[in-house]
C-alpha cells in the first residue's frame, strides 16, 4: 500500500520539466524570413545568368528577362567553351581553362605547404625575431597589389619568366603566404602543445613532427586554405592580364575578352555561359567542402 502511493500521486501531478517550445515562434518567423530573403538576393543574379545562358538570343531580346526558358538550349554554352573569340582567336573559353588549371594547382600545392610549414614553426620553433618576422608578413598583406605590380614586373623580367604561366604561379604564391600563414599559426597554437612535447620526448625532429602528428589532425584548416587559394587564384584578373603574356591568358582574361567584345552583336546568352562556365570551379570546391571550410575558420581564430 505504501509503495502504491507515491505512484499515484507522481500520476496525478502530471509531466515534470520545462513545457516544449512551439517550432514556429515570432523570433524563429523573423529569422528565418531574414534569411530567406538575403538568399534569394543574392542568388537570383545567378538564376538570371542561367535562364539566359539557355535561351535563344531572339528570345533573350523579345522576351522577359527574369522568364523562364521556352526551349532550353546548350547551344550558347557549347559557343562559349569551344568557338567563341576571346580577342584575337576564336577558341573559346577552354584553352584559358586549362591555362587556369596549370596556374591554380601549382600556386595552390606550393602556397599551402610554405604557410603550413611558416606556420607550424612560429608556434613550435620559435626563433629570435620570429614575432617581428611574422608582424611584418602580417603587414605586408595590407598593401594594395597595385603597389607592387611594377616591382614584380622587373623582377620577373630579370628572372627571364615575364609573360609566362611561372610568373603568374610565382606571383599568387607569394601573395599567399601572409593570410595563409596567419590561419596556420592560429590553428596550431590552438592545438594541445602536450602532443608537440610528447613527439620531441620521443624523438621526432620537426618534418616528422609536421607531417605525422599536426597534419594528420589539420584537415579542416588545410582544407579553408585550399578554397581560399582556389577561390583568389581562379577568380584572379589583375595578375593574369599583367604577367601571364597573351598566349597565356587564365579564363577571367579571355571571360572579359568575350563580355566585352566590340565586334559583332552582343551575345548575351553566350556572355552568361561564359561567366557561369568561369565560376563553376570555386562554387562546386566550396560546396563539396562548405562544413570543413567553416570548422576550419573557426578553428583558426581561437588564438592570436
Amino acid at each position: 500500500m505504501t509503495d502504491a502511493a507515491p505512484t499515484r500521486t507522481a500520476v496525478e501531478a502530471g509531466p515534470s520539466g520545462p513545457r516544449p517550445k512551439p517550432f514556429f515562434t515570432p523570433q524563429k518567423i523573423i529569422i528565418y524570413s531574414v534569411l530567406v530573403f538575403f538568399s534569394i538576393y543574392f542568388l537570383f543574379p545567378l538564376y538570371v545568368m542561367l535562364t539566359t545562358s539557355l535561351k535563344t538570343m531572339p528570345e533573350v531580346r523579345f522576351g522577359n528577362i527574369f522568364a523562364l526558358p521556352q526551349a532550353p538550349s546548350f547551344d550558347a554554352w557549347i559557343k562559349a567553351w569551344t568557338s567563341a573569340c576571346t580577342g584575337l582567336t576564336c577558341e573559346g573559353l577552354s584553352p584559358g581553362f586549362w591555362n587556369s588549371v596549370k596556374i591554380t594547382i601549382p600556386s595552390t600545392i606550393v602556397s599551402i605547404f610554405i604557410a603550413s610549414v611558416n606556420g607550424y614553426a612560429l608556434v613550435n620553433w620559435r626563433f629570435k625575431g620570429s614575432e617581428v618576422f611574422f608582424a611584418i608578413l602580417i603587414f605586408g598583406s595590407f598593401i594594395p597589389y597595385q603597389v607592387f605590380l611594377y616591382p614584380l614586373v622587373i623582377i620577373t623580367r630579370e628572372l627571364g619568366i615575364f609573360g609566362s604561366l611561372q610568373a603568374v604561379i610565382l606571383v599568387h604564391t607569394i601573395f599567399g603566404m601572409p593570410i595563409l600563414t596567419l590561419l596556420f599559426r592560429n590553428y596550431f597554437a590552438s592545438l594541445p602543445v602536450e602532443l608537440f612535447k610528447a613527439a620531441r620526448v620521443d624523438g621526432a625532429g620537426f618534418w616528422r613532427i609536421f607531417f605525422e602528428v599536426l597534419v594528420p589532425m589539420s584537415l579542416p584548416i588545410f582544407v579553408v586554405a585550399l578554397i581560399l587559394q582556389v577561390t583568389g587564384i581562379w577568380n584572379d584578373f589583375l595578375f593574369g592580364v599583367v604577367f601571364a603574356g597573351t598566349q597565356n591568358y587564365p579564363m577571367t582574361v579571355q571571360l572579359n575578352n568575350i563580355v566585352n567584345s566590340a565586334q559583332g552583336t552582343p551575345e548575351y546568352n553566350v556572355n552568361m555561359a561564359a561567366t557561369v562556365l568561369t565560376g563553376l570551379v570555386p562554387l562546386i570546391i566550396y560546396f563539396v567542402s562548405g562544413r570543413l571550410f567553416v570548422r576550419g575558420v573557426a578553428a583558426g581564430a581561437v588564438k592570436g
